[in-house]
């Protein structure tokens, strides 16, 4: 399960009564993607939640897909989001705070650690792959995005 997935809308009940509609709580699903994409009824929002909102639509859901916002950008984009707080220094409590804040949208600290962790795996299996192909360059340069990422 991808770590979109296991990202929540923050207070979505909340969102939800003040839209006058139903609200997934997950928000990468379908219905929670078309609602902000098209943004019809987010002027009932009060201003901070509004802000939020709009927000976390500019910054994910800004594409030139012909079948955005279900062409995985997104996705992309949230996934970079979170490596970008992992390489500032965060650790997944940290990052959770930072997302909460910034978009509304929260992740459990252990499936965000579960995320970092897979990603080190698979740089790790990179790596050696780098390794036994023969580009050195290549190999060091993934060592260094794995130690960084892991750190």
């Amino acid at each position: 399960m991808a770590i979109t997935d296991k990202i929540y809308v923050k207070n979505h009940r909340q969102l939800a009564s003040q839209l006058e509609t139903n609200v997934p709580k997950g928000a990468f699903k379908g219905a929670t993607l078309d609602l902000l994409f098209q943004g019809e009824g987010l002027e009932k929002l009060d201003d901070a939640t509004r802000e939020r909102v709009l927000d976390f639509a500019s910054d994910f859901l800004d594409c030139d897909c012909q079948d955005n916002p279900y062409c995985g950008c997104p996705e992309r984009k949230f996934i970079q989001y979170l490596l970008e707080l992992r390489a500032q220094g965060l650790g997944p409590d940290a990052i959770v705070d930072v997302m909460s804040d910034d978009y509304m949208v929260y992740a459990y600290a252990g499936d965000v650690l579960s995320f970092l962790d897979s990603g080190v795996r698979t740089l790790e299996a990179a790596e050696g792959l780098a390794g036994v192909d023969g580009h050195p360059e290549k190999q060091t340069a993934i060592r260094e995005a794995k130690d960084e990422l892991a750190r």
